[in-house]
């Protein structure tokens, strides 16, 4: 559900270098509160780049973003991870914490003098462990779980930091079909409750099912910017990701299916 209007993500002509290769090229746009937006392209296209710089972690050579109405190169990490949540595709190898206390870091941004387990701390990530089906885990070192149980443990983290907007880069990452699907329906369900989502994705199919717009990078630019069933034609298969495809329709669903690469 979109609340027009609204505008929660507003990016204006970002360009961001990695020291002189260009990788995001001019990127402006804007994104409603309650939108679940999908980010698809190849390879180097620039969508985890995109999501660091929204979360404020990478800062951009030209241009600037306002989350919230407050420009987030203004704003120290704290108040960012008030506003933002981020979920990488995978977790640092340095993290050797129990399930239960790597959630428990989503509460972070709202520590509040020495003893920062409040119960409503406490309330919080028991709900999110349950949420994810991770609560059997909660004792259990992240070390010993498997990956697809790490990812859910990512979005629980994530989800227990009580963001207006999250970030989350490969969510079907080391997910089985049935948990693909839980974890698409789960950030679907987030963003009826007027939390923007912005993810990045190889899977575009997924990505068309679920998401209200699609962006469709391609070496740092927007190729095109709509719902998926304006954006993702044949044509646009071809020359963004150089395969033949043949695009099924079903309702308001699309689905591609590659037949081979272009030569």
């Amino acid at each position: 559900m979109l609340y027009e209007g609204a505008v929660i993500i507003k990016i204006e002509d970002v360009t961001f270098y990695y020291e002189s290769v260009k990788v995001l090229d001019g990127i402006t746009i804007e994104v409603q509160r309650g939108e679940f937006l999908g980010l698809i392209g190849p390879n180097g296209s620039g969508k985890t780049t995109l999501l660091r710089c929204i979360s404020g972690v990478l800062k951009p050579r030209v241009g600037v973003i306002y989350v919230d109405g407050q420009r987030i190169d203004k704003l120290k990490l704290i108040e960012v991870a008030q506003i933002c949540a981020s979920v990488p595709t995978e977790l640092s190898s340095e993290f050797n914490l129990t399930v239960s206390d790597f959630v428990f870091l989503g509460r972070y941004p709202y520590v509040k003098g020495i003893w920062w387990e409040s119960k409503e701390d406490e309330q919080i990530v028991e709900e999110v462990l349950k949420t994810f089906r991770i609560h059997h885990l909660a004792d259990r070192k992240l070390s010993e779980i498997s990956s697809g149980e790490k990812q859910r443990a990512l979005l629980a983290k994530a989800v227990a930091q009580k963001p207006k907007v999250m970030l989350v880069d490969e969510p079907s990452a080391h997910l089985d079909l049935k948990y693909k699907l839980e974890v698409m329906e789960y950030l679907k369900e987030l963003s009826r409750r007027k939390i923007t989502i912005i993810a990045a994705s190889h899977d575009v199919n997924l990505l068309s099912k679920y998401c209200d717009r699609i962006i469709i990078l391609n070496s740092g630019k927007i190729v095109s910017f709509g719902r998926p069933e304006e954006v993702i034609t044949e044509e646009l298969i071809r020359k963004v990701y150089g395969v033949e495809a043949t695009i099924m329709r079903n309702g308001n669903e699309t689905f591609v299916v590659p037949k081979r690469p272009l030569r």
